[in-house]
């Protein structure tokens, strides 16, 4: 009846977790420009809803897509790909 949706997942930095919850995530992105082919760097920063505040600053993690949860939060930790200060 109900079709599965298949939820966007990115990857970033955590920049910020002095907020209740909620961490501010920097993810980065890397594109060619269309006319002069020059590769770009680009970084855009997003809410991300950490319901057991277990990240910390530094952490490189995984979030997925979610309903909106407040005014700026539209996505949610999902896990760890490497913790601040390991290898």
């Amino acid at each position: 009846m109900f079709k599965k949706v298949k939820r966007k997942e990115l990857l970033g930095v955590v920049t910020s977790d002095k907020m209740e919850k909620t961490l501010v995530v920097e993810i980065k992105k890397r594109i060619r420009h269309p006319l002069y082919g020059k590769v770009i760097n680009k970084t855009k920063k997003v809410k991300v809803h950490d319901g057991s505040n277990e990240c910390k600053v530094g952490d490189f993690i995984r979030l997925v897509e979610s309903r909106p949860l407040s005014k700026d939060k539209r996505w949610c930790f999902k896990s760890f790909v490497k913790k601040a200060g390991e290898k």
